[in-house]
């Protein structure tokens, strides 16, 4: 009531052209990563070693991505700003657009093409094989990421999209797992914490809300008597 008063913007319900200005600043920033990786590339400064540079950076934050996507719910049940939802999907996409450099960047720098040393990789090291997985598991999210898909699947869709819980604990395991090797875990339980604290939260509400459909339907049998 105040914002409407003062003729501020009110968060919680912004114009439809104020919304259009918060999605497109939300793309472009969630573009920047790539855009960075373009001119450093170009400008050859990628340091001695290009092709870890980008695979890591893609990995990462493909991470950064998953760990957006998850937090648009809590930050929406928190904050009392349903629009956030309308930026779900972009960030979903994004998570799986930078998965998939990063999956270019092992097929084609890391294996050359080649398929059976692809094979090879994915089964005798954990860490690829776990990642190998979460990528996976990505690619009908992302193609059932339209409006048509979630008209056609209804209520199915939900339950499909729910596979982001388990790519983005797969995603941590595999960057734990690769980092493990280095001797180098600071980053890792950094991720870990922000998944944990993420699917905590869910996992919590869930909590709250069954238990007092669980309180009634103790307390029916004892009415009925």
């Amino acid at each position: 009531m105040r914002a409407r008063a003062t003729g501020m913007p009110s968060f919680a319900q912004p114009s439809s052209r104020t919304l259009t200005g918060i999605r497109a600043v939300a793309f472009v920033a969630a573009l920047l990563p790539l855009l960075r990786l373009v001119a450093l590339g170009r400008a050859d400064a990628l340091g001695a070693n290009p092709v870890e540079f980008v695979t890591r950076s893609t990995g990462t934050w493909t991470l950064v991505m998953l760990c957006v996507t998850l937090s648009v719910t809590p930050l929406r049940q928190l904050l009392g700003w349903p629009w956030l939802l309308r930026l779900r999907r972009m960030f979903g996409l994004y998570a799986f657009f930078y998965a998939a450099l990063h999956f270019t960047a092992w097929v084609w720098f890391d294996q050359w093409f080649d398929p059976a040393s692809m094979i090879a990789d994915v089964v005798d090291r954990p860490f690829v094989t776990v990642g190998f997985t979460a990528f996976v598991l990505m690619l009908p999210l992302a193609a059932t990421s339209t409006r048509a898909m979630m008209r056609r699947l209804g209520r199915h869709w939900q339950e499909l999209h729910r596979l982001v819980y388990a790519v983005a604990v797969l995603a941590v395991l595999h960057f734990w797992w690769h980092k493990a090797g280095k001797n180098d875990l600071a980053e890792p339980m950094i991720y870990a914490a922000v998944v944990a604290a993420l699917l905590g939260f869910r996992a919590l509400r869930q909590l709250v809300r069954r238990t007092p459909a669980d309180a009634s339907a103790r307390q029916a049998p004892l009415e009925r008597e």
